[in-house]
């Protein structure tokens, strides 16, 4: 019975991301995105638990006020495959791929949750590309000697989560079994704000699922990388739970 869920919601996963998008080559190999609106370009980076569709869902409301959107799938989401350099730096340069490709020479560039490293990597590598720098509760770098602004994940917790995100299926399980905690550890989001926000929360927990690439590909990739300092304008938005205080704009 379980088998037969999992597979379904699996079946109805990969319906559910090709909508909307297409596959679009570059020289880094195709990436997945759609587009939304006119006028300014930004380009949104999700998060992990989603793709093209997560981005756009945060994003495209912009395309009503002039703004261009352009939500991609990182590498080992939905279409866009992952490549065996799969680092902020090489996802960064894949950004500046899609945008070559679409014959956009400078774009705005919003970066959600783990889409944070990529999109800063992308305004330093190429400053004449990024026109300004959107973070939102960005997953970023933090010195070893700054403090902790919240308790350390105690080990079994962090191992479970790392084998948890390294499964389809124990991803899936955790989704329809404990949703707290799979909110609060891998979307860092306070469980409490999406209840009281029912129909958004909604939205948020179909959109983390696995997707036809496999999570398992992802599983011990290291988001962690050192900033610097950005010619761009950056605007940096925070929950009340987001731990990436470190971040600062040059």
């Amino acid at each position: 019975m379980t088998s037969a869920l999992f597979n379904t919601d699996m079946q109805q996963a990969r319906a559910h991301g090709a909508q909307g998008s297409v596959l679009i080559p570059t020289r880094c190999g195709p990436i997945e995105y759609q587009e939304a609106g006119s006028g300014v370009p930004l380009l949104a980076v999700h998060g992990s638990g989603g793709g093209h569709d997560q981005g756009m869902a945060f994003a495209g409301s912009l395309a009503a006020q002039g703004i261009r959107v352009f939500a991609i799938s990182r590498f080992g989401y939905l279409r866009t495959s992952m490549p065996a350099d799969a680092s902020a730096a090489a996802q960064a340069d894949a950004h500046v791929c899609l945008l070559d490709a679409l014959g956009i020479a400078q774009a705005a560039v919003m970066g959600g949750s783990a889409g944070a490293p990529s999109a800063l990597q992308m305004a330093l590598r190429h400053p004449d590309r990024v026109s300004a720098l959107i973070l939102l509760v960005p997953l970023a770098y933090k010195p070893p000697a700054q403090a902790d602004s919240a308790a350390p994940m105690p080990p079994w917790v962090k191992a479970l989560m790392m084998r948890m995100i390294g499964s389809d299926f124990l991803f899936w399980a955790a989704l329809h079994l404990p949703r707290d905690t799979v909110i609060k550890t891998v979307l860092a989001t306070p469980p409490d704000l999406l209840k009281r926000q029912h129909r958004r929360a909604s939205a948020h927990q179909r959109r983390a699922r696995p997707d036809p690439a496999g999570v398992q590909a992802r599983g011990g990739f290291d988001h962690r990388h050192r900033g610097g300092q950005t010619p761009q304008p950056v605007a940096l938005g925070f929950g009340s739970r987001a731990h990436a205080h470190h971040q600062r704009a040059g």
